[in-house]
C-alpha cells in the first residue's frame, strides 16, 4: 500500500527540496521472501546486505519494528561508527517482552548489546517504563521525549546515520493506521523537519508499524509515502 501511495496521482514525485524521487533515483528491490518465521531475520539481513553490496542505500518498509534488528546488523557490517536516529512513541528497549527477546518491543536492546551502533538518539518517546529507563541508562541512549520536545531542536551526528521511523511516533490524528496508537505525538510536519534538518550523512532507513487494517483509507499510507519521499531526498542530498 505504501508503494501504491508512492505512485498515487494525487501527489507527484518531488520532495520539498525539489528532488525528483522517481524511478531514476529510487529502485524498488522487491520483497523479502521466506518460507518460515524462523527464517525471517536471516532472510532480511541477507537481502539488505546484497543490496548494500550493489552500492545502494536501502530504505526498508515493514513490518513491525523487530525488522530493524536484522536490517541494522547488515548496515553495521557495511558502515563503521553507525548512528541511529530513532523516531517512535516507544523506546523498544525491553530486554524481553512477552517471553520474546526478538519482539517488536526489543530491537534496540539487541542492537545496543551487540554493539551495532555507536550512538542511539530517540525522539517522540512518550511511554518509558521503569525497566526501559534502566535500559536507557545502561546503553547510554539519548532520549528526547515528547514532554520535553521543543520546536527548532537541532540534531547533529558525526558519521553515517540510519533513520528508523515508527509510524506511531506521529499523533494518531495524523496517522491512525498503527497497531499501538499513542496520543500526544509528533505532527507530520515535525517529523519532516527533523529529517530535513539534522546534521549528518543519511545512509539508510526503515519505515515500520503501518497497519492498514486500522487506517482511515488513503490516510496513513499517504503519510508513509510522504515520509519515504523526504527520506529518499535527504539520502540523495547526503550522497551528493
Amino acid at each position: 500500500m505504501i508503494r501504491s501511495a508512492w505512485h498515487s496521482p494525487s501527489s507527484n514525485m518531488y520532495s520539498e527540496n525539489g528532488t525528483c524521487v522517481d524511478d531514476s533515483l529510487v529502485w524498488d528491490a522487491g520483497d523479502v521472501t521466506f518460507c518460515a518465521e524462523k527464517e525471517a531475520f536471516s532472510s532480511i539481513q541477507k537481502k539488505v546486505e546484497d543490496v548494500l553490496k550493489q552500492g545502494f542505500r536501502p530504505i526498508c518498509l515493514g513490518g513491525d519494528h523487530s525488522i530493524t534488528y536484522p536490517v541494522v546488523k547488515a548496515f553495521s557490517r557495511h558502515y563503521r561508527g553507525l548512528n541511529i536516529l530513532h523516531i517512535d512513541a516507544h523506546p523498544d528497549l525491553y530486554d524481553i517482552f512477552e517471553g520474546d527477546r526478538l519482539s517488536h518491543a526489543c530491537p534496540f536492546a539487541r542492537i545496543m548489546e551487540d554493539g551495532l551502533a555507536k550512538r542511539l538518539v530517540q525522539i517522540g518517546i512518550r511511554t518509558l517504563s521503569q525497566h526501559q529507563r534502566e535500559q536507557v541508562a545502561r546503553y547510554g541512549v539519548e532520549v528526547m521525549d515528547m514532554s520535553d520536545w521543543g520546536e527548532g531542536r537541532k540534531l547533529s551526528f558525526s558519521g553515517p546515520v540510519y533513520i528508523s521511523f515508527d509510524v506511531d511516533a506521529l499523533d494518531p490524528a495524523f496517522a491512525p493506521g498503527v497497531s499501538h496508537r499513542e496520543p500526544g505525538g509528533l505532527s507530520t510536519r515535525q517529523v519532516i523537519s527533523v529529517i530535513q534538518s539534522f546534521k549528518g550523512s543519511a545512509v539508510g532507513a526503515d519505515i515500520v508499524e503501518f497497519n492498514p487494517l486500522r487506517d482511515v483509507p488513503g490516510m496513513t499510507d499517504m503519510v508513509c509515502s510522504k515520509i519515504l519521499k523526504e527520506i529518499a531526498a535527504r539520502m540523495s542530498r547526503s550522497e551528493r
